[in-house]
């Protein structure tokens, strides 16, 4: 039985768009649930226009750290499964979650997995967009098997964190450490004397 995976993660605003535009699409977002009639159209088309603006953005190293790090996670899922790996986005990145579910189902397979690294329960993309982007796919293709791997048990995410917090402490540092403020002057400008790690 071939098996696709859907990584379904967050998404970013590139750092280059106009960060009044980001405010304007997440202010209509939360606008749309409490806007009824004529206005509501509106708002739902601009909303829409804007949405697939910064959806079709171009991604970069540069721009978007979390668009790259979440296409480096697709590959190394991919290469400890032995399976195909899409992404798809919630918000802001292109592939949007329902494209990247097309996606996974042209690929012929007979089951799609959709895992997110969202940890615990409680967030609205975790526990209502994703399954209802997984229901939408079900509808377009009633061939394919879909399934969500979440949620996550908390004592095995406290577990791994733990193992990243113990890794940490024996001085393994994250390959991006280097690439982030350097963790004295970080705990230094927070008033913190020295680094705790």
């Amino acid at each position: 039985m071939k098996t696709v995976i859907v990584l379904a993660m967050h998404g970013s605003p590139p750092d280059d768009f106009s960060r009044l535009q980001v405010a304007l699409l997440v202010g209509m977002h939360m606008s749309m649930e409490h806007v009824t009639g004529p206005a509501h159209g509106l708002l739902e088309r601009y909303h829409t226009r804007l949405d697939d603006k910064i959806r079709a953005w171009p991604r970069t190293a540069q721009n978007d750290g979390f668009y790259t790090a979440s296409n480096e996670l697709a590959v190394q899922l991919g290469q400890a499964t032995g399976c195909e790996v899409f992404v798809g986005f919630n918000e802001f990145c292109a592939p949007s979650l329902d494209e990247a579910l097309d996606q996974a189902a042209a690929q012929k397979a007979e089951r799609v997995v959709v895992v997110t690294p969202m940890m615990t329960p409680g967030g609205e993309h975790a526990e209502e967009d994703i399954p209802e982007a997984i229901e939408r796919a079900r509808e377009r293709h009633p061939g394919v098997s879909f399934f969500y791997a979440w949620p996550f048990d908390v004592a095995d995410v406290a577990q791994f964190l733990s193992v990243q917090i113990e890794r940490l402490a024996r001085g393994k540092r994250p390959r991006f450490w280097n690439q982030v403020e350097p963790p004295l002057q970080l705990f230094r400008s927070q008033g913190i004397a020295r680094s705790p790690f």
